[in-house]
């Protein structure tokens, strides 16, 4: 039996994720106490081959010991698998602003930012052992769910999906990456007037990036690191990969470099993704 854990603060996304779950054909329980799950499994073991359950912070034992306990004490043969969901702390407490709903510490008469530190501090031993890991601050309903489905189908088809994913140092670290490589030593078309307004994927600046030898060696070392290391992750039962490529805003080499390692990998039985992160503060008006 497959048993998937559904994770994370109050507001990331755990209903929509559990949503997609059942879609998929699991058999979801949602804000079971952690200290049954032993008891569900059991009872279910023979009749559903997919659960996934979702736990909040209501569900958690006082003690850690016991999550830990009830992580251990289910049949030799379920290996649960944890999907973590996490958005910044501005995006949740924008959340919680525009539903006006109450967060469930709330009730202690804790000031809403201290009861999503408090909430992290006691979901981190189900964080720690987290099998995929999704931030929803910059995610549609629609982009969560795709990410979610992606995530267990690539696991069930034994797939691995590959993402590379620009960003800019400058907006921060993207969380969920596993990968972080950082191409701001790289020349910089920024200093070039016409094409600053352009990004990694328009013609001109692509012409630019293939005369510089520095970007072409990154490139091709990047390449042979990647070709030597990813059917290892797919052995491993891998089932997502997330390399991060970053420059100073996330508009030219990033989004050039990985669209060139997204072309370069997609002949290969991997499933490979190019996502852009910055994409929307660059667009042309």
């Amino acid at each position: 039996m497959q048993l998937i854990i559904v994770t994370g603060r109050s507001g990331s996304g755990k209903t929509i994720a559990l949503r997609v779950l059942e879609d998929l054909g699991y058999y979801c329980v949602d804000n079971l106490p952690i200290t049954l799950m032993p008891t569900l499994v059991h009872a279910v073991i023979d009749q559903y081959d997919k659960v996934a359950v979702s736990v909040d912070v209501r569900n958690l034992p006082p003690d850690q010991n016991e999550l830990t306990e009830a992580l251990d004490f289910l049949p030799s043969k379920v290996k649960p698998e944890i999907l973590y969901i996490d958005s910044s702390e501005a995006i949740l407490l924008r959340r919680f602003g525009e539903t006006r709903r109450l967060h469930p510490l709330s009730q202690k008469e804790m000031p809403l930012a201290d009861a999503l530190a408090a909430e992290a501090a006691m979901l981190e031993p189900l964080a720690e052992r987290a099998t995929w890991r999704i931030d929803s601050s910059d995610l549609s309903v629609h982009q969560l769910s795709e990410q979610v489905s992606e995530r267990v189908l690539g696991k069930a088809a034994s797939r691995l999906i590959v993402v590379f994913q620009s960003f800019g140092y400058k907006y921060g670290l993207p969380p969920d990456l596993d990968y972080a490589f950082d191409a701001r030593i790289l020349p910089n078309p920024h200093w070039v007037p016409e094409l600053k307004p352009l990004t990694g994927n328009d013609p001109a600046v692509q012409h630019f990036f293939e005369q510089q030898p520095l970007v072409t060696k990154f490139i091709h070392q990047l390449e042979v690191f990647f070709e030597t290391w990813l059917p290892h992750f797919q052995r491993s039962n891998r089932s997502y990969l997330t390399i991060g490529i970053g420059c100073t805003g996330g508009q030219h080499r990033s989004v050039y470099i990985a669209e060139q390692l997204a072309k370069r990998f997609s002949e290969q039985p991997f499933k490979v993704q190019v996502r852009h992160r910055e994409s929307s503060r660059h667009k042309k008006t």
